[in-house]
């Protein structure tokens, strides 16, 4: 499974990022890019905010349910200025930008 970070091109209220899980990247960015799939997403589509695959990880739901639960995404994002590693006790590893 590959754990993936998408990084909005403004804020969306609170949200500036939006992570998730899945073993098709391709074809997850594509449901995004139409606006489908994840309420956010769709919200971002609708509001012409752009985003930008920022990190991806292999991983486990497990690994990516970690990640959703330390709420701190600017810190693990590189175009925040986040680290590119060590992010977690046990990170998966890093397989984007």
């Amino acid at each position: 499974m590959i754990i993936y970070l998408l990084h909005f091109h403004r804020p969306i209220h609170h949200a500036r990022h939006y992570l998730g899980i899945t073993s098709d990247l391709a074809g997850r960015l594509a449901t995004h890019a139409a606006g489908q799939g994840a309420r956010l997403m769709a919200v971002v589509k609708e509001r012409g905010i752009g985003w930008t695959l920022a990190r991806t990880w292999a991983g486990t739901r497990k690994d990516e349910r970690r990640l959703k639960d330390r709420n701190d995404m600017p810190r693990v994002c590189p175009l925040c200025g986040g680290r590119k590693r060590g992010d977690l006790d046990r990170t998966p590893r890093t397989g984007g930008r």
